[in-house]
């Protein structure tokens, strides 16, 4: 594969002189506007002839010819194969997000069931970059159905699923013990052996072969029972009959025991599809996308763009995807690209692909199921949408803003005597929460406790860096959170929301911004409940209340709610996190081996704490000045 060159953009790009120059082999286009932004993304066998065709008088495609008008540079990456050149091009598109291309915006990596490769292996939730040590099974469509998995794989195979930090801190077993569904290796409740064979059979399990478990599951109640070990025979009989009945509840009649489904519905503009996994001749679970489609563009072209991005590594063979494509993929439409798609997904995931487009019987009905859920699926967003729309119209009919309400974002403040102080930042638009925008910010510099403080680091960590031309833009066009939003909800009374009011006054005197959002406080109002919010309008501190059946409250508790929620589980995973740390950890000069070492000596942190500098002087390591330290920064002197 060649590398590109960028070629400078030109205001009124010379597409004759292009075209003279522009090579005839197989690769990848990019076309940029005059932002040098990359527009649309395409490939060819024959590069000057499929580039010389947007140029033609008789374009009669209306998307080509909006497209024409934009380009003000193209440039070129020559591949060896039409193959590189699809992948070539599915990585662009990834990257640029072009608004001209199909996009399937899904940036959350797909679940995991992991079992590591420790001394005694742990059954858990994997999400991201496989690093650690282990056998991967997956991928599961959404995290509800590893749970339900995990679930029930703990009912049949009595393997730990505790954390790492929590087994090797046992001194006796836990109640998952207790219940039957860990066999406690922690404590040497098990032998290695014993485990490892446990281990074992839930790895058959979850590559689909029960019944091979059921056989080995048998042989072992078998010879239980010939040594007079019916206590064993016992057990081993309660995991067949557990497994025989999820067999009986799992199994769906059919042929193909592993394939996905790929369902499609289109109103107008709109496009959903619904991806139906079979694994097993199991139903796994489903997921719908909403990709972004431009005007004109087939449901054969959305089909072909959905499975090229969804499966296809970033690479050529670099097996990222390997065991997540499935040995057949149904498709409702045929396309251009069959062939080479099935070709490269097989080379990818090291087995037979098989893509089909045209399907009978069994196949057709999961067609039908698929595309039926797509069709439910868009209907129920768009009815969401159509709730927030209204809720958002509602709330401009309060405030009366000239050029109406786009995004909203609110603020919280979330700690706990002053400790772990998180601040929250949430943000709304009008089809509901944009959690790629959420952001959480740990707060510090400030006196423990000073929530005014503490508004004031989370607005400055949002917006001191916003430019002016940041502000002034419309919502809808600029990026992220470069967004300036039109209204900014603080959740709390009149102090926070002064401390507000006087960040952005500042805001705009340095930085010379015309525009800056409406500033409201929500005040809770009298024991806390809901719909007795009263809303504080900045400069007047004018008291609105609004009637519990508003719709323009609800959305303010909705937003309000989502960012308190943010913040709590931010503070959360923060203390959480503080509670694992020894205090020893702070004092200067102790590190991991001199930790350890006092707390074997002494027999644990508590000891440490009543030690004299006498008995800390007496740990090996430890100097008399060292001592003196650890004991001053234990008793806070």
């Amino acid at each position: 594969m060649s590398a590109s060159t960028p070629i400078p953009p030109k205001l009124n790009f010379d597409s004759e002189a292009f075209l003279n120059s522009v090579t005839d082999q197989a690769g990848v286009y990019r076309m940029y506007n005059a932002e040098q932004t990359v527009i649309y993304v395409g490939k060819a066998k024959h590069l000057k002839n499929r580039l010389a065709s947007y140029f033609r008088k008789d374009v009669g495609s209306v998307k080509t010819k909006a497209l024409v008008k934009q380009i003000c540079a193209i440039d070129v990456t020559v591949t060896h194969t039409e193959g590189e050149a699809l992948i070539l091009e599915n990585n662009y598109i990834k990257k640029y997000q072009p608004k001209y291309n199909i996009l399937l915006r899904d940036d959350k990596s797909y679940p995991y069931l992991l079992i590591t490769a420790h001394k005694h292996p742990k059954l858990g939730l994997h999400r991201g970059g496989k690093r650690v040590k282990g056998d991967y099974f997956g991928p599961f469509p959404s995290v509800g159905a590893v749970w339900e998995s995990l679930r029930l794989i703990q009912k049949i195979f009595p393997i730990r699923q505790c954390e790492d930090s929590y087994y090797r801190a046992r001194s006796r077993p836990c109640l998952q013990h207790q219940l039957g569904r860990c066999l406690a290796p922690c404590v040497d409740k098990v032998t290695n052996d014993d485990y490892q064979q446990q281990v074992a059979l839930a790895k058959l399990f979850l590559k689909g072969k029960s019944s091979m478990v059921i056989e080995q599951l048998v042989e072992k109640m078998e010879s239980a029972s010939h040594r007079l070990d019916f206590e064993q025979a016992a057990k081993f009989r309660d995991q067949i009959t557990t497994l025989r009945k999820v067999q009986q509840q799992q199994y769906v009649s059919g042929v193909t025991a592993e394939m996905d489904v790929i369902g499609l519905y289109r109103l107008k503009s709109q496009v959903c599809i619904h991806l139906l996994c079979i694994r097993d001749h199991k139903i796994l679970g489903s997921k719908s996308y909403f990709p972004v489609v431009p005007n004109e563009t087939s449901d054969s072209e959305i089909i072909q763009a959905f499975i090229g991005q969804h499966y296809l590594g970033n690479e050529l063979g670099d097996g990222n995807n390997h065991g997540t494509i499935p040995k057949e993929i149904v498709a409702p439409f045929d396309f251009e690209l069959v062939t080479e798609l099935a070709n490269l997904l097989s080379q990818q995931a090291e087995h037979d692909v098989k893509i089909s487009t045209k399907t009978r019987s069994e196949r057709r009905q999961y067609i039908k199921l698929a595309s039926t859920n797509a069709q439910t699926a868009l209907l129920t967003r768009n009815s969401h949408k159509e709730s927030m729309q209204a809720r958002f119209v509602a709330l401009n009919e309060v405030f009366e803003l000239a050029n109406g309400i786009h995004r909203i974002e609110c603020f919280d403040i979330s700690h706990t005597m002053g400790q772990q102080t998180i601040a929250s930042n949430v943000v709304f638009n009008q089809d509901g929460p944009v959690k790629s925008d959420y952001r959480r910010y740990n707060v510090h510099g400030i006196t423990p406790g000073d929530d005014y403080a503490a508004m004031s680091f989370a607005l400055n960590k949002r917006y001191g860096k916003l430019k002016p031309s940041d502000a002034e833009s419309n919502s809808s066009v600029t990026d992220g959170v470069k967004k300036m939003p039109d209204i900014v909800f603080i959740d709390g009374g009149k102090g926070q929301l002064a401390r507000a009011e006087q960040f952005f006054a500042q805001l705009s005197t340095k930085q010379q911004f015309e525009r800056i959002p409406l500033l409201v406080g929500v005040a809770k109002g009298e024991s806390r409940k809901p719909g007795l919010e009263t809303l504080i309008l900045a400069g007047s501190h004018q008291l609105i209340s609004l009637p519990a059946t508003s719709p323009a409250l609800h959305l303010v508790q909705h937003i309000r709610d989502e960012s308190h929620r943010f913040a709590i589980a931010g503070h959360r995973a923060k203390r959480q996190k503080a509670s694992k740390k020894s205090v020893l950890e702070n004092i200067e000069g102790v590190g991991t081996k001199k930790r350890q070492a006092l707390l074997a000596h002494l027999g644990g942190i508590q000891e440490v704490n009543k030690a004299d500098i006498n008995e800390l002087e007496k740990v090996p390591g430890i100097s008399k000045v060292l001592a003196k330290n650890i004991y001053d920064a234990l008793h806070n002197k």
